[in-house]
């Protein structure tokens, strides 16, 4: 296997080459890896599940259902994508980029820092708890923020203390849905749900295209989080993920300060086997966690939407909605729904802000540690970066800003452009650097043609209705 047509020993992107190591058979019990599919749900179950589709189900229906089982199906094939160079060398995608161009990596750290600089889900979270039970926003945002700096600075472990949050968040939601099947949504509707969601439409005069194209596009996830699936599986010990370190906490582990750069295996026949095992088994834990928790969630939290708001024309395009449509609940159904409601939201919504603060860091933690500061620990940079965020997260809302245009801007334009460039730059990296055995096939890069087009699209529409705003 070669790296940029060259030789085994030729570094690239100032990287030094892959070492030599065997592919790990596939575990005979699959359950027990079973995760970082679950961890993508967890982290994506936010605005889109909870705020976006709902808010299009009450104005129009459930005519744009099918715009996010294309947005996740597309998703799908991009995460394992970024999951085959895992696979395969135990390396992040990252540092396959910076293999390609050695500052690509730094780039999209940077990138996911832009995007998730301002604390919005930490804000998000407290919004709802001061519809619960009170309080001032900002004390509560800012508690918050310190709260997820602790869970991910002293757990020992940091991947498994972020997997069972996210687990215990998808088992909330789906308590939720299970009690919308049994009280709050009507019987009529089960009846009329698939016609409602088979007349395809796509309401761009009622809506507009930048929420419609932004709903299609990041169901599920976005931006920097499809790039930490990587990380994710080879701290789970994926394919040859095997042989990486994982993040520790500097506090109560040992800080691991081995070197990020992967490995290559002789694809001989046993290993064939092993990898083929190994890629049907990650294909067939995405597409039943990420996929479809994701599909599920959108489903039933649009359904309870259209069930209790349906022709509302006066609902706000932001966190305000949950609390009307809390209300609702409480009215229709009793007020320990609405208050079910608000809870499993604002934990979702807190869920969410420690996984974005987490890839965010481990992203940034892993090009600096492999690229730049070779001798440093990755744990210490981790947990460095993660309290820089809260730190900047504390500043901003004790600043007083309550929603500073420009950051937002940024953060909707930056989304769109990283999964534009990353897109194209994956079929790059598994072409070039991938034996021909273990490269995607046909379908699959066309697959990632179709998302080049989808967020180069959705990046110029972005970019160009957010400076209109601005302007204006």
């Amino acid at each position: 296997m070669s790296v940029r047509g060259g030789t085994r020993s030729e570094p690239a992107g100032g990287l030094p080459p892959f070492g030599s190591a065997e592919m790990p058979p596939a575990p005979r019990s699959w359950w027990r890896i079973v995760g970082p599919g679950v961890v993508a749900a967890g982290v994506g179950l936010a605005s889109g599940e909870f705020i976006l589709y709902p808010y299009i189900a009450s104005q129009v229906g459930l005519v744009f259902i099918w715009a996010a089982a294309v947005g996740l199906i597309t998703q799908y094939f991009i995460n394992m994508e970024i999951e085959r160079y895992t696979l395969a060398t135990g390396e992040t995608v990252l540092t396959g980029f910076s293999r390609l161009g050695r500052h690509w990596g730094l780039v999209f750290a940077l990138l996911a820092i832009l995007a998730n600089l301002w604390p919005g889900w930490a804000t998000g979270a407290a919004t709802l708890l001061t519809f619960l039970v009170g309080g001032d926003v900002r004390l509560i945002a800012i508690a918050l923020l310190v709260a997820i700096g602790l869970i991910l600075t002293l757990s020992p472990v940091v991947y498994r203390a972020l997997e069972r949050t996210q687990m215990l968040k998808v088992a909330c939601v789906g308590g939720l849905i299970l009690a919308a099947i049994l009280f709050a949504i009507p019987g009529d509707l089960w009846a009329r749900a698939p016609a409602l969601a088979a007349d395809v439409q796509i309401p761009a005069a009622q809506l507009g295209w930048p929420l419609l194209l932004g709903a299609l596009a990041y169901a599920g996830a976005g931006g920097g989080q499809n790039l930490c699936q990587s990380n994710w599986i080879r701290d789970k010990g994926f394919g040859m993920g095997v042989h990486a370190p994982r993040i520790v906490s500097p506090l109560t582990g040992e800080p691991v300060a081995d070197a990020g750069t992967g490995w290559q295996f002789d694809p001989h026949p046993e290993a064939m086997r092993r990898w083929r095992a190994w890629w049907r088994f990650a294909n067939i834990e995405q597409l039943a966690t990420f996929v479809a928790i994701s599909f599920v969630t959108i489903l039933f939290t649009s359904l309870l939407a259209y069930a209790t708001l349906s022709g509302r024309t006066d609902l706000p395009r932001d966190i305000g909605f949950l609390k009307i449509e809390a209300a609702t609940l409480s009215a229709r159904v009793g007020p320990w729904f609405g208050t079910l409601f608000l809870a499993v939201g604002a934990f979702s919504l807190f869920a969410a802000a420690l996984g974005i603060v987490d890839y965010t860091a481990r992203l940034t933690a892993d090009v600096l540690r492999t690229s730049y500061t070779k001798r440093s620990s990755e744990s210490l940079l981790y947990a460095g970066i993660v309290w820089t965020m809260v730190l900047v997260g504390i500043a901003i809302i004790g600043s007083g800003l309550d929603q500073p245009l420009i950051l937002l801007v940024i953060a909707g334009c930056v989304a769109a452009f990283m999964m534009f460039v990353y897109s194209a730059l994956l079929i790059v990296l598994n072409r070039r650097l991938l034996a021909p055995e273990i490269r995607p096939a046909t379908y699959r890069i066309g697959v990632l043609v179709w998302a080049v087009g989808l967020f180069g699209i959705l990046s110029v529409i972005t970019i160009v209705d957010q400076a209109k705003r601005l302007i204006g």
